[in-house]
């Protein structure tokens, strides 16, 4: 296993610290509800009175009537949920907090590692640990449009950058509620700071969000990983860049940013044939962004990986002015 011992820990000890976290958030929830609705505590008493009750009955032999014990423990159950109604809060107000609702904290379904342990990895091999601040603000709820001229049309579109931008956020929208449903990749391309990299980001907080394990790495990261992958000697190194290797071949979401950015040679080139040939022989989604043009990308690359890309990927371009630029110079 590519993991060491520390990295394994410290995804052993953030669960740990999401379990105390969310036990501690449900504590001051309980608290409160006492406080403000007494009569919510006593029915708990009645219901902890009422199995004490039965057990005793089951374990003297006085033919407890179970239908009745289950009738009026439901019946205590569906006041503590009118009580909350009643007084603004969600009839699951008090139940248990889960950070991850399917393995509940565990890390694990069974003996299978929960998709969140998967991200966990993924996070601490590729160093993504700030991965989920980065998302907080570049997903679809921040994307604004106003950065986007309305006026002018692009010659090669038809479009102004705002209407043409309108057009790219329903795609890549419909991108992700298909995503289970319907194999696809994108390639964005346009000029620098137009917004390629805000949109991979929108796209993978949503597919997070939804259970899916997404690895993010700069073409320059990608290619680093595959030359030590292929080339090191050490064995301890060797072992993470096969694992590292693993997940860029088989996550549900591989993103590739700033292609081009790397120093484009013939291994370079074999290699994104290899990953992005791969992952379509596995039905795994990939997003590439570049600066670069289709013509560009043809002439860098072999005709293989063009070949590839453009009967296999969504080709969406991004025109506009540079949003970073915009952003420096507003008041």
């Amino acid at each position: 296993m590519g993991l060491k011992n520390f990295q394994y820990t410290r995804i052993l000890q953030k669960y740990d610290e999401e379990v105390f976290k969310n036990r501690h958030l449900l504590d001051e929830r309980i608290s409160k509800i006492y406080k403000e609705i007494p009569e919510y505590q006593k029915i708990e008493q009645k219901i902890v009175a009422l199995s004490i009750a039965q057990a005793k009955a089951s374990l003297f032999n006085e033919g407890s009537d179970s239908k009745r014990f289950l009738e009026e423990s439901q019946d205590l159950l569906n006041q503590k949920k009118q009580l909350l109604q009643n007084h603004g809060y969600p009839i699951d107000y008090l139940d248990p907090i889960y950070t991850c609702k399917d393995c509940k904290d565990t890390g694990y379904i069974e003996n299978e590692k929960c998709h969140c342990f998967k991200q966990s990895i993924v996070n601490v091999l590729y160093e993504q640990g700030n991965v989920g601040t980065i998302l907080n603000k570049e997903n679809f709820d921040h994307f604004k449009m106003n950065y986007y001229d309305n006026q002018t049309k692009d010659s090669t579109l038809g479009l102004t950058p705002y209407a043409n931008m309108q057009k790219v956020v329903a795609e890549c929208k419909r991108f992700v509620k298909e995503f289970d449903g319907l194999y696809s990749n994108i390639l964005l391309y346009g000029n620098t700071g137009v917004g390629k990299t805000f949109l991979a980001n929108c796209i993978a907080k949503e597919l997070l969000d939804t259970s899916h394990t997404v690895v993010y790495l700069t073409a320059f990261e990608l290619f680093d990983i595959l030359e030590k992958n292929k080339f090191s000697k050490s064995f301890d190194e060797k072992n993470e860049m096969n694992e590292k290797f693993q997940y860029i071949l088989n996550s549900d979401l591989l993103i590739i940013d700033d292609l081009g950015t790397e120093l484009v040679n013939s291994f370079s080139a074999s290699q994104v044939y290899l990953c992005i040939n791969e992952r379509h022989l596995n039905q795994k989604s990939t997003i590439i962004s570049t600066n670069l043009s289709l013509d560009d990308i043809s002439t860098l690359y072999s005709e293989r990986v063009f070949s590839r890309i453009i009967s296999e990927y969504h080709l969406i371009k991004i025109v506009g002015d540079d949003i970073r630029l915009k952003k420096a110079f507003s008041p």
